[in-house]
């Protein structure tokens, strides 16, 4: 299929999704914010920009809606959310070139989020009709406890553009499965996904008003005003540290409750003992999938001494491989970077570290445009002390560091603010294990270069954010605990 072809089909044409902010499940005609190519830096559309008062009418929109979806059976709404599983699924070629455009992400990358996506639907269709209660004796005797869950409330959804379509539906899934309204405010690069996601839902049978979508280019007070607003009473958001704290700050004078996702600075430790092919391999996935803008990606490697050189070696001859090009064209593996912003940064980063005697094996310069590239790059004997073992990279630059005891991998793997995902490669299991509860983060994958799962809880420790995401535990952070003292 050519990449004309594929436009042909509606959802992936970005000029349907442009056609204004869906709030109260209308379409509110507006422009302002262009969206760009990041392959080619031309522009695909342009979508509405929303004000305060849009964000207020969206919140209007939700209120209305919400004592119906609140009371719709849980049935009932698992079978909306499948039907827009089922949806996705059907379209999924279409969405994945809309992805791919908008954010530059190689196609196969963009398969993969789509799939992963929709199963967020299928999983939280799975989890509305499970949402359990409690019934025990009050251990004085005096009465009985009885523990249900109400919605809880309006929820404002803030998704970032890595993943315009995971993360949508990673927050939508579980607040529609527990009752929820929500309205969405999806990253200015990239729009079209999550307005394509309205359009499916309401194909799906997503009542007027549950789920609302504005675009911004004033992220700040718009936000904030939907925050203020009394009837809001749930935030969830993906995005950096550094925004995450503003926002709670925000959300503390109205005590709104809060979900964050944050930054991340995963360590992937190899160990002497572990299949050296099998951790290229992982290394392979954990930093280059979506070309390394992902917050679980491998941002540092730390490598046993022993098996230290092979390591580098293997891994520079497979990032040396990789075809860099634009992500809808055939056959490209690493698609361009999201703004010419992403690429400066990360040039910075490299040659800091080369400044401080980093040795580079492969890439390690920006590539010409059109478009923001940056080639898949290793750098070896990087100082503990470089920049980039300590800010996230968010690129396709694989930093090795090299270590001896297990217990100075721990140390350098703790040795960040962040706490969101970690990578161990060891024959011994028991020793994985071991190291794994020894390092500071909500997640931690052995022998393994993915992590994510719909059915799995995501989420950190320490500055990389606050609950979880997906799973069983991920409907909870949309519910609110009431207790009933009774007496028979």
């Amino acid at each position: 299929m050519t990449l004309d072809s594929r436009l042909a089909a509606s959802y992936a044409d970005p000029s349907l999704h442009a056609h204004g902010l869906f709030i109260g499940g209308d379409w509110h005609a507006g422009d302002g914010i262009p969206v760009l190519n990041p392959a080619t830096t031309e522009r695909l559309a342009e979508v509405p920009d929303a004000s305060v008062r849009d964000a207020l009418r969206a919140v209007d929109a939700a209120e209305v809606a919400a004592a119906g979806w609140r009371a719709t059976p849980p049935r009932q709404r698992a079978e909306i959310l499948r039907r827009w599983f089922g949806l996705m699924t059907d379209h999924a070629e279409e969405l994945a070139v809309l992805i791919s455009l908008e954010n530059g992400k190689a196609l196969a990358d963009a398969r993969g989020e789509v799939a992963y996506a929709a199963e967020f639907f299928r999983w939280y269709a799975e989890e509305a009709v499970r949402i359990s209660g409690e019934f025990r004796h009050a251990p004085s005797g005096a009465n009985h406890i009885l523990v249900d869950h109400d919605p809880i409330g309006i929820s404002v959804l803030i998704t970032p553009w890595n993943f315009p379509a995971a993360m949508a539906t990673r927050k939508i899934g579980p607040a529609l499965a527990a009752g929820c309204t929500v309205i969405l405010k999806p990253a200015s690069e990239t729009p079209l996904t999550a307005y394509a996601m309205a359009r499916l839902g309401a194909e799906a049978g997503v009542p007027p008003g549950v789920v609302n979508v504005l675009t911004t280019s004033q992220p700040g007070p718009v936000v904030n005003a939907m925050l203020a607003d009394p009837r809001v009473r749930k935030l969830s958001f993906t995005g950096s540290t550094g925004v995450g704290r503003t926002l709670l700050a925000e959300a503390a004078k109205t005590v709104v409750s809060c979900s964050m996702e944050l930054g991340g600075n995963a360590p992937f430790l190899v160990f002497d003992d572990a299949d050296l092919n099998a951790a290229l391999d992982g290394a392979m996935i954990a930093k280059m999938r979506n070309a390394g803008e992902a917050c679980t990606a491998a941002n540092r490697f730390y490598v046993q001494a022993g098996i230290h050189d092979a390591f580098v070696a293997g891994l520079t001859q497979r990032m040396a491989a990789l075809k860099v090009g634009p992500g809808t064209q055939a056959g490209t593996q690493v698609g361009p970077m999201i703004t010419a912003k992403a690429v400066t940064k990360i040039d910075r980063l490299v040659r800091q570290a080369v400044a401080g005697g980093a040795h580079v094996t492969t890439g390690g310069a920006p590539l010409s445009g059109p478009g923001y590239y940056y080639p898949p790059t290793v750098i070896e004997n990087v100082p503990e002390d470089a920049e980039m073992a300590h800010e996230e990279i968010f690129g396709p630059v694989a930093p090795v560091y090299r270590f001896e005891t297990d217990a100075q991998a721990i140390r350098l793997a703790n040795a960040t603010e962040y706490g969101l995902a970690a990578y161990v490669y060891s024959r011994d299991l028991s020793r994985a294990l071991r190291v794994g509860k020894g390092i500071e983060a909500g997640m931690i994958a052995i022998n393994r270069g993915l992590m994510s799962d719909p059915a799995a809880p995501f989420g950190g420790v320490k500055q990389s954010g606050l609950g979880r995401e997906g799973g069983v535990t991920g409907i909870m952070e949309f519910l609110e605990p009431k207790y009933f003292a009774v007496n028979f």
